[in-house]
């Protein structure tokens, strides 16, 4: 009987899973130090080696045979776990077993001493599926738990389980399989069975895949089959529905640079080839944060990202403005979400091409257009230069009359030509400004590395544009560079999930995160010191520092601007 690639190559050794070498090496130190844990938390995206790391884990603990932390697969404990059979390895789907008697049960059977292994190792997958109550009765067995008993929670969405039993658990947070990792292991099983491949079809199926190794596998199994045992690019797209770099990297700089038609056409023919709607816009997401990358960190983009013409992606890469892809992906995330349910993809996709390539700022500036724009003796230029020397002037004029005043209206009608945003919520930013100090801002800012580097890739670069302004022992107040971030950022709430477990993991407390706009921010903090003065505050004469000066620095510490009236 067939068994599947990622059945018959499923790793039975630490090192054979791959990407997770941090982890795997953790692992491996604390069995041979004897200092494991009686519980763990394994987190991580689909097909990324959370379960197979938690048998090979069991194998280890019980091995007599240990070499470098490693089973020795090859013992009766090695065999009989490998094969399922161990009695003392009890593994649970908590998506078909999730209500409290299921749990009780476990709790009542953990209590007795193992019968055939030195350790009694349950393993508990989709973890968060359990009930509330499921949930509780877990915890009582984490909070006491018996002697020779491990549990080893998996997951795919932490941010679902209650922080007191992460708390009483030793979390490890897989990681999404690089495509280029993913392209290595399929080259090492492909010579194995002496399969013929071409390697640009490989590279297709580690992009597909997603950052998931069972994935590659089965795509890859099912690409063996349809090419009668030989792995060929042509096979691979038309398994996966994906299109090809060449065709991606032509739709893109076609849209960007304003010619509407030839994207059309390129669009209709990736759809006449058969590709698929909905994994054509994955791509382009893809392809866009590539891109992004590419221009902040080069070295974080791989061959198997860029495609075949690994020059023609990075010019396009050094060209381009950021803001252009920003607006480009929120126009596909938008456009995705409404193909979700349409039995008619193609016109999405159409006016989606229209959308793209009528972007105001989509076209990239050249270098000659940049020259010209920056010529002294441009007319445009010495028209705005006249302009503001008549301005300087007006303003000096008022200033001497005294109309200072008058000119601050017209700044605050132009702040609300900008993109309508959800109002900020004062109610929840004035009770942490109440209690903020500086202290607690720096707490904030000192695990704020640490607290994006848990973060996914997505959510990554979502909070790369954000940074903590405010906080106290009860929140943080989070500005966001752009006001469309801002509002991605507050309508995603796996996102503030994982901002919460990731400071509470690294601070020992939840502070609740509230977000901002950064240019609301200044606005938002004068307005509360100005309802929030100390008493006789408004009376302050003297020359000598105010006391509504004295209470921002304190709160907001170096974020604080005097500037004279």
């Amino acid at each position: 009987m067939y068994r599947a690639l990622y059945r018959v190559w499923r790793p039975q050794r630490f090192d054979e899973i791959v990407g997770q070498q941090m982890i795997t090496q953790t692992l491996k130190n604390a069995i041979m130090t004897h200092q494991t844990s009686h519980a763990y938390l394994f987190t991580g995206p689909r097909g990324t080696g959370k379960t197979s790391a938690a048998k090979i884990f069991a194998k280890a603990i019980n091995c007599h045979h240990l070499v470098d932390g490693e089973p020795c697969n090859e013992c009766e404990s090695c065999q009989a776990i490998t094969k399922g059979q161990m009695n003392d390895v009890i593994e649970i789907d908590a998506a078909s077993n999730n209500g409290v008697e299921e749990i009780r049960d476990i709790r009542d059977k953990a209590k007795y001493a193992p019968t055939q292994a030195d350790y009694k190792v349950y393993i508990i997958d989709e973890v968060h599926m359990l009930s509330t109550g499921a949930f509780n009765a877990l915890l009582k067995t984490l909070e006491e738990p018996p002697a020779n008993v491990i549990f080893i929670l998996a997951t795919t969405e932490p941010h679902k389980i209650p922080l007191t039993i992460i708390s009483r658990t030793q979390r490890f947070d897989f990681r999404r399989i690089t495509a280029k990792d993913s392209y290595e292991r399929m080259v090492y099983i492909l010579q194995q069975k002496n399969v013929d491949y071409d390697e640009k079809a490989l590279r297709v199926i580690a992009q597909a895949a997603e950052g998931g190794m069972r994935d590659a596998l089965s795509i890859l199994d099912q690409v063996i089959s349809f090419g009668d045992n030989t792995v060929t690019l042509e096979d691979a797209l038309m398994v996966t529905g994906s299109v090809t770099k060449k065709l991606l990297a032509d739709y893109v700089e076609e849209v960007t640079s304003h010619v509407t038609k030839p994207a059309l056409e390129t669009m209709r023919q990736i759809l006449q080839e058969g590709k698929d709607a909905n994994r054509f816009i994955e791509d382009l997401i893809s392809y866009m944060r590539d891109v992004l990358l590419y221009q902040q960190a080069p070295e974080m983009v791989d061959s198997v990202a860029m495609g075949e013409d690994d020059q023609r992606f990075a010019d396009f890469a050094k060209q381009i403005d950021a803001e252009v892809l920003y607006q480009m992906i929120k126009t596909l995330n938008d456009v995705q979400q409404q193909m979700r349910f349409t039995t008619h993809p193609d016109v999405y996709l159409e006016v989606l091409t229209v959308k793209l390539s009528q972007l105001e700022t989509a076209k990239p500036i050249t270098r000659t257009e940049a020259t010209a724009a920056t010529n002294p003796d441009d007319p445009t230029i010495q028209k705005l230069a006249a302009k503001v020397d008549q301005l300087q002037s007006e303003l000096t004029t008022l200033k001497t009359t005294g109309g200072s005043a008058a000119v601050a209206k017209p700044a605050r009608a132009r702040s609300t030509t900008g993109p309508v945003v959800k109002k900020v919520n004062v109610s929840q930013i004035y009770p942490i400004l109440g209690a903020a100090t500086k202290d607690d801002l720096l707490k904030v800012r000192d695990v704020w590395a640490d607290l994006m580097s848990i973060l996914s890739v997505t959510q990554r670069a979502l909070m790369h544009v954000a940074k903590p302004v405010a906080a106290s022992g009860e929140g943080v107040v989070v500005a966001f560079d752009y006001a469309f971030l801002y509002q991605k950022a507050i309508d995603d709430q796996v996102l503030m999930d994982a901002l919460g477990n990731g400071l509470d993991r690294l601070m020992g407390q939840a502070p609740k995160i509230v977000c901002v706009p950064k240019e609301q921010w200044p606005e938002l903090r004068k307005d509360y010191l100005t309802t929030h003065q100390p008493e006789g505050a408004a009376t302050q004469q003297a020359p000598q520092k105010a006391p509504v000066v004295d209470e921002a620095e304190k709160r907001f510490g170096d974020l604080v601007e005097v500037k004279p009236d």
